[in-house]
């Protein structure tokens, strides 16, 4: 692997303002991040004895002292915050594991065994935070898991604590925000490789941990490499559910969509005064969109989401914990968390449509919009994980989509074509180099970033303009106070030096869990998806899908290359020319690779008519490779 450049004085110059204007002199978040601790992390957790790790909590230890040179000193911080590890009394009943994954799964002591609030990203490292309260705290059974809202790394590591046979005993309910399932399983499938591609440079998966290297993602440090699995909720939380008693325990709920999550709830134990704010309140400013690639969040939904906290329980709030990071002590302190962050997301929704209304476009306001005085200097604003720039384009896009009215920019070429045109009109790619060095030495980064990535998609195989690239995209990393802007550039960087490396673990989204979880009409939405419809525009069908084992039919169509389908009830679709009978087992199949003349064989499986066009359609399922390229075309 090449080896990073070394630091430039403008990433020195840099680092020496933020250190001048941040509010380095306030310091309660060393203190609290070390409070209540119990007991350390395991050096690692592993797949299997003896198998490959899925964490491990010593790979950070480096993150001490001072900043080095090639960390924001700002980010080095938020950092050296989020690698305090290990379990940790949070008030008495209530227990925190850090940093044995991205998130933070908490525990509340209910009458007969432990409320269980977001069981990390995976079976193994959920299993091991399971395993310190039990053996430090006490030895009790699970009676509750809690997901507060539908990402993967608040529920993926279910099968750590829990089992299904649990559920189907009666012993253990799992509690879930109105929607859950279909965004859960939605966001993993529909565009899963792409934003699970995306994701290795926003977690930096792929970076060594290091001063050079990833040091973390702002929210936490990164996602575990263990069993993903997906359990289906007992009881939903809607807009008509405000309270439930879970294991004797009264708990107060607050359902939050199209906030942080499409799907999400909040909930205040009375009995300790503690709010536990899921993923809409952390020590961070987060994303209203994420460099992953997900659906535009709603930045004004979510500031009066924060502001119905505050109506509904802020009075009676001592304490705030959330699915990351470490707790907030006191009431003072949780009200001006809850205050600040209320604020901040207000205060770039408005700004931004202020300007939107002044004509400006999309990069004109990322540009200018900074958030006032004394928010900038609140800690749990700080862009680590979100930034205001890349969060102001999101309301952008939220209300005005891509397109900023300027007609010169409805139909630009695509990247390849575009990019063979500017090195042309820019004098060919030496001319261009050459500048670019010397813009480089002098400090512009973000301009060679943007003048030589015309010059790498024109010619790939260019090799002085690939690392005089990876040099800038490494500067703009160092200087980057978000922990995903430093993974992507730094990742991209070492693309761009060394190709794409792809790991020896297996990457897919689409589990046997989500596979399962996912009801019918989303698979169908997902094999049409995966048509490769070009193939398939010529072709006409109609098909009864019979799922006797689920009671469920359908009748699918397939015209001018796309799939339709619409439920028809109790009874199989009539004036069809093809009737096709499975257990919905065979239907999941079609998700994985598969053969389908195999499948269409099998006993359970049975045809009536003729399925030559059906079979057909089948065979012109596509694969998405998951190593895609990035940074060069």
């Amino acid at each position: 692997m090449s080896e990073p450049t070394d630091v430039t004085e403008a990433t020195r110059r840099a680092h020496a303002a933020v250190l001048e204007a941040s509010p380095f002199d306030d310091t309660a978040d060393l203190a609290a991040v070390d409070r209540g601790f119990i007991a350390p992390l395991p050096d690692e957790v592993r797949l299997h004895e003896g198998d490959r790790p899925v964490w491990n909590a010593r790979a950070f230890d480096f993150i001490d002292g001072d900043a080095p040179a090639t960390v924001n000193p700002s980010l080095w911080r938020q950092e050296g915050l989020n690698r305090a590890g290990g379990l940790f009394e949070v008030a008495a009943g209530i227990y925190q594991v850090r940093n044995l994954d991205l998130a933070t799964m908490s525990f509340i002591r209910g009458e007969s065994g432990w409320i269980v609030v977001d069981p990390l990203t995976s079976a193994e490292t959920a299993a091991a935070a399971l395993a310190l309260v039990q053996s430090h705290v006490e030895q009790r059974p699970v009676s509750t898991v809690i997901f507060t809202h539908s990402h993967a790394d608040h529920f993926g590591g279910v099968r750590g604590v829990v089992s299904q046979e649990d559920i189907d005993a009666g012993q253990v309910r799992i509690i879930a925000p109105e929607g859950f399932i279909r965004e859960a399983v939605s966001e993993n499938v529909m565009a899963g490789t792409a934003m699970s591609r995306r994701a290795s440079y926003m977690y930096g998966s792929l970076l060594p941990p290091g001063p050079t290297g990833t040091v973390g993602s702002g929210l936490g440090k990164t996602t575990s490499s263990g069993t993903f699995g997906l359990l289906e909720p007992t009881d939903l939380v809607g807009h008509d559910v405000d309270s439930l008693v879970l294991d004797g325990i009264e708990v107060e709920t607050l359902y939050t969509p199209d906030t942080e999550a499409p799907a999400e709830f909040v909930f205040f134990l009375p009995a300790w005064g503690a709010l536990c704010t899921a993923e809409v309140v952390t020590h961070n400013l987060h994303n209203l969109y994420t460099l992953r690639g997900a659906q535009v969040r709603d930045a004004l939904a979510w500031s009066q989401a924060i502001d119905a906290m505050l109506a509904r329980w802020g009075r009676q709030t001592e304490l705030i914990f959330a699915s990351h990071h470490w707790p907030t002590w006191g009431h003072d302190a949780s009200h001006d968390l809850l205050v600040a962050q209320r604020d901040g997301y207000r205060y770039l929704h408005d700004e931004t449509l202020r300007r939107i209304n002044h004509g400006e476009t999309m990069l004109e306001i990322a540009e200018q919009v900074e958030l006032p005085a004394a928010l900038a200097a609140t800690w749990s604003l700080r862009g680590y994980y979100g930034s205001v720039n890349h969060n102001v384009k999101a309301i952008y896009q939220r209300y005005l989509g891509f397109f900023d009215g300027n007609p010169a920019n409805l139909h630009p070429h695509p990247p390849v074509e575009a990019a063979r045109r500017y090195v042309d009109y820019m004098g060919g790619a030496d001319h261009i180099v050459a500048r670019a060095r010397a813009d480089h030495e002098a400090g512009d980064d973000r301009w060679v970033a943007e003048v030589l990535k015309h010059v790498v998609f024109a010619d790939p195989d260019n090799t002085e303009a690939r690392r005089l690239l990876a040099d800038a995209l490494t500067q703009l990393g160092y200087q980057a106070e978000s922990g995903p802007w430093r993974n992507f550039y730094l990742t991209g960087a070492q693309e761009l030096r060394d190709g794409v490396a792809i790991p020896p673990a297996e990457i897919s989204t689409v589990t046997p869990d989500v596979i399962e979880a996912m009801d019918t009409s989303l698979i169908l939405d997902y094999v049409s998806v995966r048509l490769r419809h070009a193939e398939v525009a010529d072709l006409r069908t109609s098909v009864a899908l019979v799922l006797p084992d689920v009671g469920e039919h359908y009748r699918l169509e397939l015209s001018n290359g796309v799939l339709h389908h619409r439920a028809t009830g109790g009874e199989p679709a009539a004036d069809v020319e093809v009737s096709v009978t499975m257990p919905r087992a065979r239907l999941n199949q079609l998700l994985g690779e598969v053969d389908v003349a195999e499948l269409l064989a099998q006993d359970d499986v049975a045809i009536d008519g003729d399925a030559t066009t059906f079979r057909r359609l089948l065979e012109e399922l596509d694969d998405f490779g998951f190593w895609f390229d990035i940074v060069t075309p």
